[in-house]
């Protein structure tokens, strides 16, 4: 007898789903069980890359995420907006100063 990882009962050995609560006890079973492998661009590597290519335009893979709860959906958006808002801000600045400098070499 094991104990059942999710749930704590009492389960065979040879079990592949447990009894008390219907959990699959192994990766396997689970992706067979439910029919839906995850998608590659629901990966972890794969938004991370995405969000550092194209910023904020990457959201929407983030909120499509099913293993993503609500919390961390909201605090990533909040997140993901604000540096973008500072780096789009910082860009603007120095598109700014390089102009004044341009400005000021054709003086001379």
């Amino acid at each position: 007898m094991k104990k059942c990882p999710f749930c704590a009962e009492d389960i065979q050995d040879a079990a592949i789903k447990c009894k008390h609560c219907g959990e699959f006890l192994n990766q396997d079973a689970r992706t067979s069980a439910s029919g839906k492998k995850r998608q590659w661009y629901f990966s972890t590597s794969f938004i991370v890359l995405a969000v550092g290519c194209v910023g904020p335009l990457a959201l929407p893979l983030i909120w499509w995420r099913p293993q993503t709860q609500w919390p961390w959906k909201i605090g990533l958006t909040v997140v993901i907006l604000v540096l973008s808002w500072f780096l789009f801000d910082a860009t603007v600045k120095s598109l700014a100063s390089l102009k004044e400098y341009y400005q000021l070499m054709d003086t001379f």
